[in-house]
């Protein structure tokens, strides 16, 4: 070791083996520190968490080397003092220091917006390249940031001309180059045969986890993991027994069952009411239900929603499937629980599904999705278009490569007041849906409209002068927009024709934020939901504990419609219903009963925990049998049905 120092070809490869394991280290050190007041860590999880994070970064750092280690092998020593292999050496450090160094500041960001690794969100966003750099470049000052990324990068080659001057004048053996290449290549291997990224989870704390990964591996493993198999990785019962128990827990004296074997596909009486008013839902971009007075916030920024939320049918104790946009979109439009991996919002062969629009669509409701940003992002366009949705969104234009149906308008430039990386204002939106309301109500046709907001994203900015909070200093402002943007749409709608036959419900896609002490916090769930200007009904609070899901069979119940559908969802106030809740993250299946929360989690038996609601704390508990049958019967079924096509029409 003291010749690969003083005087090696590797010099420069291990000095950057070092650089990198330092940096990191210093990152997690960094992690630690900005979550420890909530992460509840003591001094040896944390020891542990940065042993784990040792192994991790000494494997990320082998598989960045293995290129040059292999070039080092095969280059001849005639070549080593030459021209060539300076400049290829210099361009090659240069780049692996770059990677690393932006890695690691996207990793910084990261954790500041997820207080996680980078997951399956990291993926996406690698897809989403547009929206994603125009947003960092909104709340950050990327031209500062990149300057300081290539800055660092050169900086390193220059401190490191000592090294490199070793590597150059070295006359290190091929015998001697052989073993140090293999040790690096074998270790590669190794660390691909054995270390798996679900290695770091083995903690009995979700921060003490995430802080002992490494950015790059989480990143690939989440790649690789995109697509999870429930029947590979979860815990089964029979398909027979498992539809026998979610059966079960979805019958009602309103309702039957249409097909015997794996179905829930079930024709609902209830009442053959003959009223069709119009529905308008906003869903509300990361709104949390703790934003609002009405679940005890202090800060005033929600005047409006408090205001509706007694004029309303509230929606006191529900809870959203997941933790993004498209898991919500997922629970709103198709009322399943959670699968893992993907939402099926952007999975293949998610067309012609049996949807709550199509639910709509059969009592002669034009159905739309309007969305202020590109609804090419998330697959929204597809899954919305293929499924009889007429689209309204602020995008590209149409190219072949959109295999979508439908109809789709796209908001003009004289359309849009304002604007920012993830879309139209709010406001804006609002004014595309009237517009669209009163072309539908000049047709004499009953709409159903979904509506997906924006405006409370990073970077919160929306035009000023609304608020008294300025654009852009946090997420208080961009809550407050939000409500005003509501306020000034209700104003409007108010004064036409359409609004005495309109129903709007007022909903969050997840919270604003999911991370938490445990990998499935239950506080980090709870949404804003209510029903407002449903005629014959006065004002209520329905208090069951529910899920986003439940949201449309209860609409639909208190509208007494019939209908027939093949989703998860139930009437929280018929006589049948148990109160639970579905919700999960990527790969965490979650589902609670009174104060019983059942995690199923890939390659382990059902662990069981008592919940507190009051402390919103997690103890374990002894595994109820009975609870997680239920859990795996939800989430197999669900898997199941979406795999062969039971969620089709």
């Amino acid at each position: 070791m003291k010749q690969i120092f003083m005087k090696s070809r590797y010099s420069v490869l291990y000095f950057f083996i070092f650089f990198f394991i330092c940096v990191s280290t210093m990152l997690r050190i960094s992690f630690t520190a900005i979550s420890l007041g909530k992460a509840g860590l003591g001094f040896g999880e944390i020891l542990t968490a940065f042993a784990k994070g040792f192994v991790f970064d000494l494997g990320v750092a082998t598989y960045f080397s293995v290129i040059y280690a292999f070039y080092l092998l095969i280059l001849p020593q005639k070549w080593n003092r030459t021209g060539f292999n300076k400049v290829f050496t210099h361009i090659l450090l240069f780049l692996m220091v770059l990677i690393s160094v932006f890695s690691f500041f996207a990793e910084f960001t990261f954790w500041r917006e997820f207080e996680s690794r980078f997951n399956f969100i990291a993926v996406d966003y690698l897809v989403y390249t547009y929206e994603v750099v125009h947003n960092i470049n909104e709340s950050y000052p990327l031209p500062l940031l990149i300057s300081a990324v290539v800055i660092i990068s050169f900086l390193w080659n220059y401190l490191m001309k000592g090294a490199f001057r070793k590597s150059f004048e070295s006359a290190t053996p091929f015998a001697r180059r052989s073993v140090n290449t293999a040790l690096i290549i074998l270790t590669a291997i190794f660390y691909t045969i054995e270390i798996d990224n679900s290695w770091g989870d083995k903690s009995g704390n979700r921060y003490a986890a995430e802080i002992s990964k490494a950015g790059i591996y989480s990143f690939v493993a989440a790649f690789k993991a995109n697509e999870l198999s429930y029947d590979q990785f979860y815990p089964m019962l029979t398909n027979q027994l498992a539809f026998n128990l979610v059966r079960k827990e979805l019958s009602s004296s309103s309702s039957r069952f249409i097909f015997k074997g794996p179905s829930v596909r079930r024709s609902v009486l209830a009442g053959n009411g003959q009223t069709e008013p119009n529905v308008i839902m906003v869903v509300m971009e990361s709104f949390s239900a703790d934003y609002m007075g009405t679940f005890g916030n202090t800060q005033k920024l929600t005047p409006v929603l408090d205001s509706l939320a007694k004029e309303s049918i509230l929606f006191e104790r529900m809870y959203a499937t997941g933790t993004r946009t498209v898991r919500g979109m997922e629970a709103l439009s198709l009322a399943v629980p959670p699968t893992p991996g993907n939402s099926i919002v952007r999975r293949s062969n998610n067309a012609n599904l049996s949807t709550i629009g199509s639910i709509f669509s059969k009592r002669g409701y034009s159905t739309g999705f309007f969305y202020g940003g590109d609804g090419y992002f998330d697959n929204m366009n597809q899954f919305f278009g293929s499924n009889g949705y007429d689209i309204t969104d602020r995008g590209r234009k149409l190219t072949m490569g959109d295999a979508y149906l439908g109809k789709r308008t796209i908001l003009s430039d004289s359309e849009v007041s304002f604007e920012n990386a993830w879309g139209v204002s709010d406001g804006d939106l609002f004014a595309a849906v009237i517009r669209d309301a009163d072309k539908r109500h000049s047709l004499k046709k009953p709409f159903y409209d979904f509506v997906m907001t924006t405006s409370n994203h990073r970077p919160f900015t929306y035009p000023k002068g609304k608020i008294d909070i300025p654009p852009g200093t946090g997420r208080e402002g961009a809550v407050k927009y939000t409500d005003y943007a509501i306020g000034e749409f209700l104003r409007q709608v108010r004064k036409k024709p359409w609004f005495s036959n309109t129903v709007f419900i007022f909903v969050a896609d997840h919270c604003a934020e999911s991370a938490g002490k445990n990998e499935i916090d239950i506080s980090r769930y709870h949404i804003p939901a209510m029903i407002y200007n449903l005629n014959g009904q006065p004002p209520s609070i329905i208090p069951s504990l529910c899920s986003q899901i439940d949201l449309y069979p209860t609409l639909f119940g208190l509208l007494k419609w019939d209908f027939e559908s093949n989703n998860f969802g139930m009437d929280v106030r018929s006589a049948g219903y148990r109160p639970r809740i579905l919700l999960g993250t990527y790969q965490k299946l979650g589902y609670l009963r009174s104060d019983t929360l059942v995690v199923l989690s890939p390659r382990k038996p059902p662990q069981s925990y008592h919940y507190d609601f009051k402390t919103n704390t997690q103890t374990s508990a002894k595994s109820s049998e009975t609870l997680g049958r239920e859990a795996i019967s939800y989430y197999q079924s669900a898997y199941y049905l979406f795999r062969t096509g039971g969620l089709k029409k």
